[in-house]
């Protein structure tokens, strides 16, 4: 199965990258699907059709977005025979507020529905999953807790994008981008 990507609105959000996105979704002749936009916005699509609506280094932005917000900072760092420009987290404070975030929804405040989650959490999660790092998330914690937060990422991770999709108000997209990664 695959999700395709219907605009509802095109107002601005004043996220450059994010505006980018909708202008882009706009301009297209018919819809794709989610899996396509992940390609085309990650810059990962071989497909020459499909160039001009390619977001321009991303993760060069993204990362910018970050030390402007004081969460990352920029150094150089030599790798043998080059430098390499790195981002290290420069806010710790936030990392955790993120990291225990997670865990909490996991253990203390967990619902055991995800249609009764934090929509933003639920694609925290989703995107800490599909980034392989949701396992670092969880190991601070004491093997009884890691085992049941570990769990129930598990069985969150692998129910049906496709069922949770229509049972979904609003979270529609965060079900399709996990059917999108887990191709």
């Amino acid at each position: 199965f695959s999700f395709q990507v219907l605009l509802k609105s095109d107002v601005p959000t004043g996220d450059v990258l994010l505006d980018e996105t909708l202008r882009h979704i706009k301009a297209t002749e018919s819809a794709e699907t989610v899996q396509t936009w992940i390609e085309l916005l990650t810059g990962e699509t071989w497909n020459p059709f499909k160039l001009q609506y390619q977001l321009r280094n991303v993760r060069e932005r993204i990362a910018k977005a970050l030390v402007e917000k004081g969460i990352l900072t920029t150094e150089k760092q030599n790798f043998l025979l080059f430098d390499m420009t790195t981002h290290p987290v420069s806010n710790a404070t936030e990392k955790q507020r993120l990291v225990k975030k997670l865990q909490e929804s996991m253990l203390e405040r967990w619902v055991n529905d995800p249609h009764r989650m934090d929509r933003r959490t639920l694609a925290l999660l989703v995107l800490a999953h599909s980034s392989d790092v949701l396992e670092n998330v969880f190991t601070s914690l004491a093997d009884d807790k890691y085992d049941v937060a570990m769990n129930r990422t598990k069985d969150l991770l692998d129910m049906d994008p496709e069922v949770e999709a229509a049972k979904a108000r609003g979270a529609e997209m965060i079900w399709a981008v996990l059917a999108a990664f887990n191709k």
